[in-house]
């Protein structure tokens, strides 16, 4: 098989696209993030919220949910315990740091909303891999993609509002009970609802689109 040509495209795709994702994470991090050096738009805004710590529950969701859709739902699932696993060790250690000093000591890392993160990221690659199967139309990935999301974001708003300990339960109580936004209740859904929607919307277009382009696993 002869050796592909070098071309343009090939230095975009491996310089360019890398350097702009890691100058976006780089800019989240300190000028987005409300706990960021700078934090720009605010220290409690709730877009900020949501395009830092929802981008990264996107990212380790949206990995096994695209390879569920393109591949099948075991990879899917393989997909959602590497990302999930590796959330859910640097979450409940960073929790473990904040909360170091506290009595009684939190052991995060047994923390049921914390192992959430893992078995969502497993489910949603899995059940969308499932209800897809193979399928590449359109209407099919989009209703997977979404099924998958909305089930897995219902799952850890209940952990989040019952299991969590202490601490993150608290947390989590008052973000629903906020009624700076509306209602009570509003704060809470879009923060626990609408990554995951977005997530349910934008993955299965993502994947349609590389279906055109042939950047799909291959099927036996």
């Amino acid at each position: 098989m002869e050796t592909p040509k070098f071309k343009l495209s090939d230095i975009f795709n491996g310089i360019v696209i890398p350097i702009i994702l890691v100058l976006l994470i780089f800019f989240l991090a300190i000028y987005i993030n409300p706990t960021g050096e700078h934090h720009i738009i605010g220290a409690a805004n709730t877009i900020a919220v949501i395009l830092t710590q929802g981008f990264a529950q996107m990212i380790v969701l949206g990995v096994p949910l695209v390879l569920g859709l393109l591949w099948n739902k075991w990879a899917g699932g393989a997909a959602g315990f590497i990302t999930g696993g590796m959330y859910y060790v640097a979450s409940a250690g960073l929790y473990n740091g904040y909360y170091a000093g506290s009595t009684p000591p939190y052991n995060f890392f047994g923390d049921m909303s914390m192992l959430g993160y893992l078995v969502n990221a497993v489910i949603i690659g899995y059940m969308a891999g499932a209800l897809c199967n193979g399928s590449t139309n359109f209407k099919r990935m989009l209703g997977a993609g979404l099924t998958a999301a909305i089930i897995t974001a219902v799952i850890q708003a209940y952990l989040n509002y019952t299991v969590s300990l202490a601490p993150a339960r608290t947390m989590n109580h008052g973000l629903w009970a906020d009624s700076s936004i509306l209602y009570p209740g509003v704060y809470g859904f879009i923060l626990a609802f609408v990554p995951s929607i977005a997530l349910g919307v934008i993955v299965p277009i993502l994947a349609k689109v590389m279906t055109w382009y042939g950047i799909q696993p291959l099927r036996h």
